[in-house]
């Protein structure tokens, strides 16, 4: 009907802009207009009402759409000449091509109701007018070499690559005139880059795309994407945090398993979200002995799921035995420190030094290597303090430290990346002077401005005791995960002995994360366990000294004093990096090898490394071979070394960095084929339209293919002329001076006055 009205299609309108032919000056035309509607206002001025204003309106537009027709109205567009173009006609070739093309498993499927469109209807419009070349394409394209026989095209490869497709067409065509690009996918690809879309519009080449594949989500349940540690320390617990959607099987369970190999690490049910929406599940497992490991996490598949290649991700982990030193000053000798270094004791990746402040000039130390380490009491350089992978602060008064160990205690977290827990106690926090010294910023929550926000328990007779209780968060937090259950977990604390003491540490900072709450005798509810990220490290306040008596007085053999230590340390001391730290990404590569390895030199105060040896990254390949990666140092970030790498094959990768006199470190990475075309299997229609929309092309149903080749000629790309197309014969300008007449006929008529 479009075309019937206005004689062009829409791409004509889109692509050409409107301009005037007659040899009458065009600002002579407005004032025509205004002229005539003037004369017909005042000749109508003495009856003047709703009845005369519109019939003065009908009128006045009749004079102008006839004004307008003399001036010779026309569509200035640029038009490929016929014969002397290519049409580069694009099918896609990968496996999600494969599935069914409508809502129904019965039917043809996707490849099949694309090659019914180009035979029928589409190539045959080509061909009259311009060289046509087809192309199947995944991560790459390939010529048919009989475009007549497209029964060469398969859904078989293993991923749709539309951007790396088009590059190679760019580059193929660069001295060809192209006029057009037909893309026929479901659009499973994860989009095009603007250096693409850049050197698609440097050559004004429009894509038309014709999308395949049902609109809607089909009834499944999708493991969507895994959030796991790169790095972990053995025999450590993990926290892996699981994303999955479905549609469909709204709240109904599904189980879930994660795996090392054939062993099963953890097995936990989970709730299905609701339809169309993203639950995001934690998960607990044990990272077992060192070594780099992938991690499988999959879903049981539910009856009538369309596809069950959705329901596993994979991810890996480098597992690590490095030792992590934890220094530990108390201000006072108190039972909590002999709980602590005892439940320390029972973790071998954790060696706790410690100095206890016996008088006010006698330190007791425990656990040094070296006679000399801590013999001047705490360190005062960085080079002693950060050797340390994190600091445990007890019933220390701010004062006690000075000025310039108040500054290093502060960049130990700041810049070195370490982690630091303040302890509760008489001589700590709002009663040590905390907030009014040098490190409060350093502290996740706001002190209180007052002094005694020390609570010793009451025990005598009828006395009240002070509990721990989970908050939300703390409940899917690894720091306080006693039991894998989360329900089992939140009735664990509540059935925790009541705490020795407890103390009020003000209110958490914006950021801070609090896991755990005091249940005051007093009705309060305080902070108890306050967490927060702090520069390159973390710090954390346990606002109690009293966890020495879930020890005491659980049964024999109860594992949470100890466990929730270990975790806590861990927590505070496993991130903390060392001189030299590399990461890639991404640490998973789905169907392509492009990787980024980085890797960050610093000197023994944890300042960016101004002179360093020239950096290579020796990476292990799956099949066994060994390369080498040259690293370059950034002009604008010292110390910072970066370098590129192609994963040509599927399977985990090793890279290992030295650098002689800051350490030695490894990363791993993972490549993955054939994996991406599995999720969102329905069609792709955003990233379709907007690859149309973006080049000047458009979007078109299977059902519209017939009528695409008529929108290709309208483009400034290859060889192509100025047309002028007039606009004056439209049938819309007759059907105007018809029906605007019979318009004012009718108004008439119904008022009488004809």
């Amino acid at each position: 009907m479009f075309q019937f009205l206005f004689r062009y299609p829409p791409a004509a309108y889109a692509r050409g802009h409107f301009v005037l032919l007659a040899a009458w000056p065009a600002w002579v035309l407005p004032l025509l207009v205004i002229a005539a509607a003037g004369v017909l206002l005042w000749l109508l001025r003495r009856r003047w009402n709703r009845r005369t204003a519109a019939v003065w309106g009908l009128q006045s537009a009749v004079i102008a759409v006839i004004l307008l027709l003399l001036w010779q109205p026309a569509l200035a567009v640029s038009e490929l000449q016929p014969e002397q173009n290519i049409v580069a006609v694009l099918v896609d070739d990968s496996r999600s091509m494969a599935l069914p093309n409508a809502d129904a498993d019965s039917g043809p499927t996707r490849e099949q109701a694309a090659l019914n469109s180009l035979q029928s209807s589409l190539l045959p419009a080509l061909r009259r007018k311009y060289q046509t070349r087809v192309f199947s394409f995944d991560s790459k394209i390939t010529r048919l070499a009989d475009a007549g026989n497209l029964s060469q095209i398969k859904p078989a490869a293993l991923a749709t690559r539309i951007q790396d497709s088009l590059r190679q067409l760019l580059d193929q065509t660069g001295s060809l005139p192209v006029g057009a690009v037909v893309l026929l996918s479901d659009g499973a690809d994860a989009g095009v880059d603007s250096a693409t879309m850049a050197a698609l519009a440097a050559r004004h080449i429009p894509i038309h795309t014709v999308g395949f594949g049902s609109l809607q989500p089909p009834r499944d349940v999708s493991l969507d994407d895994v959030e796991l540690p790169a790095e972990a320390l053995a025999k450590s617990r993990v926290q892996a945090t699981v994303s999955v959607r479905q549609n469909g099987f709204a709240s109904q369970h599904a189980a879930l398993t994660v795996r090392s190999g054939n062993a099963i690490l953890a097995s936990q049910p989970i709730t299905l979200p609701p339809d169309g929406q993203t639950a995001t599940v934690p998960v607990m497992f044990n990272a077992g002995p060192a070594a780099p490991k992938t991690i499988s996490f999959e879903l049981a598949p539910l009856p009538g799921e369309s596809s069950r290649a959705d329901n596993t991700q994979s991810r890996l982990i480098n597992v690590v035995t490095r030792p992590q030193r934890v220094l530990y000053i108390e201000g006072e000798p108190r039972w909590e420190y002999k709980f602590i270094r005892r439940a320390e004791a029972k973790d071998s990746q954790i060696q706790l030094v410690s100095m206890v402040r016996a008088t006010q000039n006698k330190i007791y130390r425990q656990g040094v290597t070296d006679p000399a380490e801590l013999a001047d009491g705490f360190p005062a350089r960085a080079q002693d303090l950060f050797r340390y992978q994190a600091l445990i602060i007890g019933s220390v008064e701010a004062a006690y430290f000075t000025p310039l160990q108040q500054d290093l205690i502060q960049a130990f977290a700041e810049r070195r990346g370490g982690g630091i827990l303040f302890l509760g106690g008489q001589y700590s926090l709002a009663d040590g002077g905390w907030a009014d010294s040098a490190m409060a910023p350093l502290l996740p929550l706001t002190l209180p401005s007052h002094k005694a926000t020390f609570v010793r328990a009451d025990l005598g007779p009828g006395g009240k005791n002070a509990t721990a209780a989970l908050t939300s968060t703390g409940g899917s937090s690894i720091v306080t995960r006693l039991v894998d259950d989360p329900a089992a977990n939140a009735r664990k604390w509540r059935g925790l002995p009541f705490l020795m003491d407890y103390q009020d540490a003000g209110i958490p900072k914006p950021g801070a994360t609090v896991l755990a709450n005091v249940l005051a005798p007093d009705g309060r509810t305080l902070p108890l366990l306050t967490l927060e990220d702090y520069g390159r490290g973390r710090t954390a306040v346990l606002a109690t000294s009293g966890t020495w008596r879930w020890q005491m007085n659980l049964p024999l053999g109860d594992p949470s004093h100890d466990l929730f230590w270990n975790q806590l340390v861990r927590w505070l001391s496993a991130p903390s990096p060392g001189q030299l730290t590399a990461r890639v990404s991404p640490p998973t590569l789905y169907d392509s090898g492009a990787a980024h390895l980085t890797a960050d030199v610093r000197d023994a105060d944890y300042n960016p490394a101004a002179a360093v040896p020239t950096l290579t990254a020796h990476i292990q390949q799956p099949d066994g071979a060994a390369v080498d990666a040259p690293m370059q140092a950034s002009p604008q970030n010292p110390g910072e070394f970066s370098a590129d790498f192609n994963a040509s094959l599927p399977g985990p990768y090793l890279a290992t960095i030295n650098a002689p006199g800051f350490g030695q470190t490894t990363v791993s990475f993972e490549r993955f084929d054939g994996v991406a075309e599995n999720f969102h299997t329905e069609q792709n229609r955003d990233l379709l339209e907007r690859l149309a929309h973006q080049t000047g092309g458009a979007y078109w149903q299977p059902s519209q293919a017939g009528q695409l080749a008529a929108a290709i000629p309208y483009s400034s790309a290859g060889i192509a002329t100025q047309q002028n197309l007039p606009l004056w014969n439209l049938p819309i300008n007759f059907l105007l001076l018809l029906l605007l007449p019979l318009g004012e006929w009718f108004l008439r008529r119904k008022w009488g006055v004809v």
